[in-house]
This record gives C-alpha cells, structure tokens and sequence, in this order.
C-alpha cells in the first residue's frame, strides 16, 4: 500500500514482513534502525496489489506474489526499466527498499535511486552479479563512487538504502556501507531500476533527518568505515582540512594560501600533502607543468575516499614535460617512485576530468586499490597512459581517453592506452574506454592473473609508428588478454568491444591458457587475426570479425553464434568511425552511432 506523507513522521499502519517501520519509537525495516528524528515521506509495500503513485519508463512492471506482494520488473531483454515516484522538489533525504534480483543477464543489474531530476540522471545504488556499486548518473553516463565484492545471489532479498545529503550521497547494503561520493544532484524523484535483469522490489520507504545504524551483518566482506568528522572551515597550509572539505588550486596560486576558492594553493603536490580523508581537490582551469611528479601514498576510506577533479568540468592539464625521463634514454630505466606523473600507491582516490600528458606514464598506480579513474585524458606520454601493476583490486577505469603514448626507451615495445599488468587482484574493471594511436597496444593484461572485465571500450590504430622510433617493435594489437613469461591463465571478460584498424591484432590472448570470456564484440580490419584464442580455453558468444588479415583462430576455444559460425558475407551498416572517435557526450560518455554493426540487423557483434 502506497502512502505519500507529510515531514511529521507520521506513518499509517501497513503490515511489513521484515519488521515495522517507525517513526520516533519503533525499529526500520531489514537490519538498519532509523532514529528518532526522522520523518517519512513516502512508503509503498504493494499490499493493495497496484503500483499507483510510481511512474513508469521501459520495461514490464507488475504487482505479484513474491512471498508476499511485490512489485517485478520482469522484462530481461529491456536496457533500463524504471519506475519513478514522490516529488521532484525532495532535496535531502535516503530511500529504503528490499530487492531480489531475479536474473541478471550478461552486463545486468538492479538498484534503487535518489534525486531524479530526468529518466537519466539521479544517484543510485545497484547490485550487479559480483558486486554493488555506488553511481552518480548524468545524462546516460555512470561514474562509479564505491564499490564493494559482493555477490546478492537471484532469489536473494537484500536491503538497499541511499542517502543524500548537501552535496554527499552514501550508499549501504544490509546496513554496511559501500560507498560515499559527490553528487552534482540537490533534488529530485525516488526510483527503482534493472538494467537487462529482472528483479522484485518491495517495502520502500523514503525519510529525512534520520542516519541509519548499522546493526551486525554478514552480507558485506569489509567492516563498516566510520562517520566521516564533521567538516571545518577550510583551514591554513599549517592546519590540514578536516575530512569532507574542499582544497582548491589554481595556475596562479600560491601553496601559503588556506587553499580556499578565493585563495587557492599554487600546486597539486601541497593539496595533497594537506588533503586528508574524505577531502576533495578542485583544480581551476589552466595547465599545471610541474618539476617532479605528484606521489599519492596514503589511503583513504570507503566513507571518506580522496578526489582530484576539475572544478565544474573546468579544462585542466596536468603536463609532465618537465619531469625526468620525459624521456628516458634508449634502454634505460625509470625508478618505481618517478613512474608516472601521477604516482599512486594507494587505497580509495578518484580521479576525475583533468587531462595528462608529456609524463613518464601519466598515471601509475601500484600495489592500489578501491580506486576510480573517471573521464581522464592520457595523451603522448613517454610511457603507457595509465598503467595498474602489482596486488590492485576493484579499481575502476570508466571513459578514459588514451593517446598517442610511445615509449622511445624500448622502441615502442611498452607504451599502451591502458595497461593492467604483471600483478593479481580482482574486480578491476574498464568501461567505455578508448584507446587508440598508442606504440605498442591500446590494452595489456600482461602477466596480470585476475580478472579484468572490460565493456563497451574501443581500441583502434595501435601499433603503428607515428613518431619515426628506430627499430619499432611495438606489438600493435587492439586487446592484448593476457600472456607472460610462464603463460599463467587468467579468465579475462570482454563484452561489446570493438577493435579495428589496429596494426596486428583485434582480441588476442597472446598465449594465455585461462578461460577468456569474449561477447559481442567486434573486430574489423586489423592487420593481423581479428580474435585469436587458439591458446585459451575460451567462451566466444556473438562475436562478429569482417576484413580482418584472419578472422579467428580457434583452437580449441568454445565458439557459437559469431559471425563465422553463422557463415555468408557480412555488409556492416556504417564503415565511417568519425561519431564513434568523435568528441564524447556531456556526460562522458562514447557517442552513440551504428558503426560497424551488420546491416541487417543480426544480434551479432558491439553496438556502442
């Protein structure tokens, strides 16, 4: 039963089958109590078997029997299906809902949303497969603010519930937290969504003014970060900001500054000295060509992780030209701590919307972990653009540009778009990523032994020797999964991916025995074999590769419904990359277009 209700916290009786909510005196639903001054504002349970007060955008949704009534999306095919309810001028409050995810799909997933200001733009929490994520969407593109390894099995109920706040959303799972971040949103509609998936949802309720306590739970694997400390005035260089405060810095500032907008810093590397957990570094508009490079060495939290973006998507490049080994000589070695022009040995930083390059790599990050890489340009740096080695897990890469990256030491042999390699950790994951003009490949999973999921990513022009290098020895493929010196398998996933026009390879698993996931992507036109998996034990599912130097090499790999088993000629709707390389949209994302996908429409290959 639905009940939209006025900021008194009085709530009408309805029967909950996970406990009762309450307002002042009585105990929240699922494992989280909400305390005394919290008000409701709206709750449905479904029990009067309708769904009246929820708009509805995609998708089939119905009220049924699930245990008890609740509300199912229960078509799995639809790419976002959302309901939406409440009122538009709601500012600071969280939303609470039980949700069942039914079946996931491929790439599917299920959640619950806050400040809907259109179809597609709020912040939400959802529950893929493996894990939760914590987003903030603008416009059609998802930047991940926390993610946490957690697999909500279908048929399993778990309690979701976000939290928005100022400029603050915080996202939980059966009480613990897994992730606190920006949001650019101030108000806005509660929603329900699934993304090719279907689920039940049930219980909702919508408060203001109450926090949430967690109680003991099993469902997260990391202990509950604590409450961030209440933010300060922004402080002097002597006395660093509390967690939560902002630091900026500008061209023209100067590090005696307090780092406030009207006084910024002069320097990156003082804003993070004084940064501490939970802090946010605006950086202002302009280049920032520092003598040394920028060494991020402490952590933050999943509650309180650091950020360095551009403020209010303000044009800021971080140049490296004037850093050593830019570049090194031929054959020569760069020291662990000067890889990088950013250098990250750390836990829970993201990085946003700033523009690298002329650096010894623009980003290396090593033995890191629980980071975001968020809308980054990497471009003509003297080694790879980012580069993620050793014992790094649930670092999340999502629509990097990288570029013109070449490495003269080794003849072009190193320098990739994007590099995860010669290390081990899981749920590291890349989406719309584009990787092109790069010396040696756009993507490396060398030696790295985990798995790596990439998504809706492109690679292209790779390879090649556009800067004269003697004796090039770039190994010119679009995505390189994996390989080594001892060939250790590890299961990589690629789905809706495109390579083309690289100077060797489409989808390579360069000798990597492991169990290669390889799903509706696209090779077209590369110099060399457009998917060879002729060493893994790979899954191939809808894959299409048309003019490529080979199409497939098989060996003993697990191949249905590609384009090769299909057979007959394959006529590609649209052969011009100009939209696709193009620039990207307002919120990030790659812009949409039919390149490459057959002509007559078959359910094979990538659509991006």
């Amino acid at each position: 039963m639905r009940r939209l209700l006025a900021t008194t916290g009085r709530i009408p009786r309805t029967a909950w089958r996970v406990g009762a909510v309450v307002v002042a005196a009585l105990t929240a639903i699922g494992a989280v109590a909400v305390g005394a001054s919290a008000a409701t504002l709206f709750a449905d349970d479904f029990e009067d078997g309708n769904s009246n007060g929820w708009s509805k955008s995609g998708g089939a949704w119905s009220v049924g029997t699930d245990g008890s009534r609740a509300l199912r999306q229960t078509s799995a095919g639809t790419d976002l299906a959302r309901v939406f309810a409440g009122q538009t001028s709601w500012t600071d409050y969280a939303v609470q809902a039980r949700v069942k995810p039914v079946g996931y799909g491929a790439t599917g997933f299920t959640g619950i949303a806050v400040r809907s200001t259109a179809s597609t733009s709020f912040d939400r929490l959802v529950l893929h497969a493996d894990r939760v994520e914590l987003q903030a969407v603008r416009s059609g593109a998802a930047a991940v603010l926390g993610v946490t390894p957690l697999a909500v099995a279908p048929g399993t109920w778990a309690t979701l519930r976000i939290e928005a706040s100022g400029g603050t959303v915080r996202g939980l799972v059966n009480g613990a937290v897994v992730g606190t971040g920006p949001s650019s949103s101030t108000k806005g509609r509660v929603g329900l969504q699934t993304y090719r998936a279907t689920a039940s949802f049930d219980d909702v309720t919508v408060d203001t003014g109450g926090t949430p306590e967690p109680t003991p739970t099993t469902a997260s694997p990391s202990p509950i970060p604590s409450e961030p400390p209440t933010p300060t005035p922004t402080p002097t260089p002597s006395d660093p900001p509390t967690g939560g405060a902002e630091l900026f810095v500008a061209p023209t500032g100067d590090d005696a500054n307090p780092g406030s907008i009207d006084q910024p810093l002069g320097t990156l590397h003082r804003a993070v000295e004084l940064a501490t957990p939970g802090t946010t570094i605006q950086l202002r508009a302009g280049t920032y060509a520092p003598a040394t490079n920028i060494r991020i060495m402490k952590d933050g939290t999943a509650a309180t992780p650091y950020t360095i973006t551009a403020y209010r998507g303000e044009k800021v490049v971080l140049d490296g030209e004037n850093m050593p080994h830019t570049p090194a000589p031929l054959d020569g070695s760069i020291p662990n701590l000067e890889r990088g022009a950013l250098h990250i040995e750390a836990d829970y930083w993201r990085v946003v919307d700033i523009e690298i390059a002329n650096g010894p790599y623009a980003i290396f990050c090593r033995d890191c972990s629980n980071n975001v890489f968020d809308r980054l340009t990497t471009r003509d740096n003297y080694e790879s653009g980012l580069h993620i080695q050793a014992a790094s897990s649930n670092n999340q890469v999502l629509n990097l540009d990288s570029y013109g990256n070449r490495d003269p030491r080794k003849n072009g042999e190193s320098a990739d778009g994007l590099a995860i390699k010669e290390g081990s950790g899981s749920g590291n994951v890349v989406r719309g990523a584009r990787l092109w003009n790069n010396s040696d490949d756009g993507f490396d999973a060398w030696e790295f032994l985990s798995p790596i999921t990439i998504e809706d990513s492109v690679a292209w022009g790779n390879g090649v020797n556009r800067w004269n290098l003697p004796g090039h020895t770039g190994d010119g493929n679009g995505w390189k999964l994996g390989g080594g010196d001892e060939d250790l398998p590890a299961g990589h996933v690629v789905r809706n991916s495109i390579a083309f026009d690289n100077a060797v390879g489409g989808f390579i698993d360069n000798a990597n025995p492991g169990q290669l996931v390889l799903d509706h992507n696209t090779a077209w036109r590369n110099g060399g074999t457009g998917f060879d998996v002729a060493d893994a034990q790979a899954e191939l599912t809808k894959n299409l590769a048309v003019e490529n130097g080979t199409q497939v090499a098989l060996g003993s790999s697990t191949s249905v419904g590609n384009s090769w088993d299909l057979g007959g000629t394959w006529t590609l709707a649209d052969t011009d990359p100009s939209i696709i390389t193009g620039p990207r949209t307002a919120g990030g994302d790659i812009p949409p277009s039919n390149f490459l996908r057959p002509a007559n429409g078959a359910d094979v290959g990538a659509r991006i």
